[in-house]
């Protein structure tokens, strides 16, 4: 065999990415190391695995199809010596594929996957950034073990572990007249202009904070990236509803924002972690579970504000 495992993860990921940039981007890894991983693939097996587009990226032909299954079953093969390892020497090693919500991962996943890998050498998390429907979705595919993100919508076939509670909050410029106040309504925010996270489930979940209350939000605009509605908040363009609640005060261009409490009984979204139900859960998995149990919680979020600083520690 003339091929090697990681030649076969760098395939994957470009399989999946549907680019040699954005897989370079998810492995940390250079462009030309995975190129000239996927030329060597299609030589040593004699097939050709993609179709090259210039400038639009890549897509697998017939053959590279059904070898990108081969290969994910193969990965997993290799993963579970491990496990089995582990199992053996009680010792927790391996590579764990963590998925996280996307408006999550830039604050919580450093921090915890850092801390993760610190506390266990021999393990490696491959991480993964997306909406809440493409991490059930790749649950349930097996491409990711374990997704750090919210409780919306949860079929019966995940597990859903809740961790730590966020309740909505209103986020304005400095200039606002709001940004002094020490709460906000949803009654005085429906006729001012919203910038929208347009997100799937986000959105119906900041619909509904309206609707059960009988009003309609003035959407001025709506984005599917965090930062771009903070920094069109930070610059007066309106306001937005949030649950996730960064450190800093500033938006990526300096501007400031303000983070002003929502005023009435309102649902929170809830951090949790999400797995497979049908899936046997490795002794890496289940360390990884009690990790995030034990470094997410009311009172402490990795990487950003707890909305209860002083709740007890569970």
């Amino acid at each position: 065999m003339r091929y090697t495992l990681r030649q076969l993860e760098y395939f994957i990921a470009a399989g999946e990415a549907g680019s040699i940039r954005h897989a370079s981007e998810r492995m940390a890894i250079s462009q030309p190391s995975i190129s000239t991983a996927i030329s060597h693939l299609e030589q040593e097996l004699g097939v050709q695995l993609f179709v090259r587009h210039h400038a639009q990226g890549l897509s697998l032909t017939h053959a590279g199809r059904k070898l990108l299954v081969e290969s994910r079953r193969v990965i997993q093969m290799a993963e579970s010596l491990y496990a089995a390892a582990s199992e053996a020497t009680d010792q927790v090693r391996g590579q764990l594929s963590v998925g996280s919500m996307i408006t999550l991962a830039p604050m919580i996943m450093p921090e915890l996957a850092h801390g993760f890998t610190q506390r266990y050498p021999m393990t490696e998390i491959r991480q993964f950034e997306a909406n809440h429907e493409w991490l059930l979705d790749r649950l349930r595919r097996a491409q990711i073990d374990i997704a750090v993100t919210y409780d919306l919508e949860i079929p019966e076939d995940i597990t859903f572990h809740p961790l730590a509670s966020l309740p909505p909050y209103v986020l304005v410029g400095e200039n606002s007249p709001f940004a002094a106040r020490s709460s906000v309504s949803l009654r005085e925010l429906a006729q001012e202009p919203l910038i929208l996270l347009d997100l799937p489930l986000s959105r119906e979940y900041f619909y509904a904070l309206f609707l059960n209350e009988g009003l309609e939000p003035r959407v001025y605009t709506r984005c599917t990236h965090q930062e771009v509605v903070r920094t069109m908040v930070a610059n007066d363009y309106g306001y937005t509803l949030a649950n996730v609640r960064p450190r800093s005060g500033h938006a990526l261009d300096g501007r400031g924002v303000v983070q002003v409490p929502l005023s009435g009984d309102h649902r929170p979204m809830v951090i949790g972690t999400a797995t497979f139900g049908n899936v046997r859960k490795s002794r890496l998995l289940e360390s990884f579970e009690e990790h995030c149990r034990e470094q997410i919680s009311n009172s402490y979020i990795p990487g950003m504000n707890a909305p209860f600083p002083d709740a007890p520690v569970s």
